[in-house]
């Protein structure tokens, strides 16, 4: 029997940065982790953001292998070796394991492995590989089990010819036509890698734009770029059908709105539509706390359940499935658990991150979500062709809008598409903390030549004032 103050279950970007924090915080801790490898780092590093990044990575390097004489270099490309990509992949996720093990120690976290469930009031009840369970008494416990690849009851992946996120992951082959089911950020960035990597790439979403939840002139942006790259999008459709025949796969086709339906065809098939939280097995039926309609934890603004004694963050909430969300609502939870002073988050003002090419990156409000709140809106942008160091870097797509209000010019989103977009996406993030205004942003001197000149342009057009257009 060990004796806490803090028990984290999960030692995902959300877990382990709250046991970090509640051990800084001079709190008995200990995380918990089911991982039958006995790696720290959850879904994100293991088999998310950071694999899936390196494998991205790549593909960049090949896409620009692909042009190297534009940028006078003579250079023969031999295209993606997967056993190598595998290996520089696995390398930063081992690494990034280790690290996370190293801090655990560093901030005199204890690490137990195994299936971590919430008992009696103050218990953690953690199930070991060999079936024998040991308890952990504790003040207080957070959930931070996380999410899991979602699908389709019509659809059973087989992890040859129909995958899921997870399974294309460790899939060992380039396949040639690839068919994703959903353009939200997983079948976007898949469709991205793949098709740099040399597959045919056929992209089927329900909505009538891809990355739906971005603003709509950064989602058209986004299709026509893809077009142009040769990756076939059907939007407003869904899949009615998949089945593995001889020589791959035939998915069955048709407009949400009805009418006639098509066979595509394909050599493997990947579904990606979205996740879904991890909270049928870690003892919430030992709780007062009841789930959502989703499976989703309900919590306060500071993470705290039904249970008093029982917080929970990440992907099993009914909030943005984000690392950098998970990590600083368990920093808020902790902050609470210590009464230090806790700062809810406010999710207008946390960024959204896809790495497709052209990346995609947005913070604050869209266009349609600032006038179905009411406000006067005034809009600016500025495209990245126009920008030195786009032309320099080779990539000129996209372009930077900024939203605001007109009454106090008040800087309400900053979407961004094109080259390094999630690295310049803080600019509006930090700005957005601080309550800057626009003519505060366009007032900012951007260093020259660089990409993040095309952000104080676009405020240069909010006001009517662009210089470089």
């Amino acid at each position: 029997m060990s004796d806490y103050d803090v028990v984290v279950i999960g030692s995902g970007p959300g877990g382990y940065v709250a046991a970090i924090r509640a051990a800084q915080a001079g709190l008995e801790t200990a995380i918990v982790e089911k991982e039958e490898t006995e790696r720290l780092g959850g879904t994100c590093l293991l088999r998310g953001c950071i694999p899936t990044k390196a494998m991205l990575q790549t593909a960049e390097l090949a896409e620009k292998f692909d042009h190297a004489e534009d940028f006078g270099l003579d250079v023969d490309g031999s295209g993606v070796d997967m056993e190598k990509m595998a290996a520089y992949r696995d390398k930063n996720i081992n690494k990034n394991a280790r690290g996370v093990g190293y801090l655990m120690k560093k901030n005199g976290v204890d690490v137990h492995f195994g299936h971590g469930r919430l008992g009696d009031r103050g218990e953690v009840n953690v199930e070991k590989e060999d079936g024998s369970t040991e308890t952990l008494n504790t003040e207080h416990a957070i959930l931070a089990t996380g999410s899991e690849c979602g699908g389709l009851p019509f659809i059973e992946t087989d992890g040859e010819r129909i995958l899921n996120s997870d399974q294309l992951l460790q899939y060992e082959e380039i396949p040639e036509h690839l068919v994703i089911l959903g353009a939200g950020a997983v079948g976007t960035e898949y469709g991205s890698c793949f098709k740099r990597y040399g597959s045919e790439v056929t992209i089927i979403e329900m909505e009538d734009h891809v990355l739906p939840l971005e603003d709509a002139e950064v989602s058209d942006e986004l299709e026509k770029s893809f077009g142009r790259q040769g990756i076939d999008v059907r939007t407003s459709s869904k899949v009615t059908d998949v089945k593995v025949v001889d020589d791959g796969v035939e998915a069955v086709v048709e407009g949400t709105d009805g009418g006639d339906s098509e066979v595509i065809e394909g050599s493997h098939f990947l579904v990606a539509v979205g996740r879904r939280p991890v909270t049928g097995d870690c003892g919430i039926e030992n709780t007062a706390i009841e789930l959502d309609d989703r499976g989703c934890v309900p919590v306060d603004e500071y993470y705290q359940t039904d249970e008093d004694w029982v917080y929970a963050i990440g992907d099993i909430l009914d909030n943005p499935w984000l690392a950098h969300i998970a990590s600083h609502e368990g920093i808020v939870a902790v902050d609470h658990i210590a009464d230090d002073d806790p700062h809810p988050i406010n999710y207008d003002h946390t960024p959204m991150c896809t790495y497709c090419s052209p990346e995609v990156a947005s913070v604050g409000l869209t266009e349609a979500e600032a006038e179905e709140r009411g406000y006067d809106v005034k809009t600016g942008k500025f495209p990245f062709s126009a920008i030195g160091k786009a032309t320099i870097v080779g990539q000129e797509e996209g372009f930077v809008k900024i939203v605001s209000e007109e009454k106090y010019d008040e800087l309400l989103g900053l979407h961004i598409i094109g080259p390094k977009a999630t690295e310049l996406i803080t600019e509006g993030t930090v700005a957005m903390k601080l309550e800057s205004t626009v003519l505060e942003v366009e007032h900012t001197i951007h260093p020259h030549p660089t990409l993040s000149e095309a952000v104080g342009e676009a405020a240069h057009d909010v006001m009517g004032e662009t210089l470089h257009a």
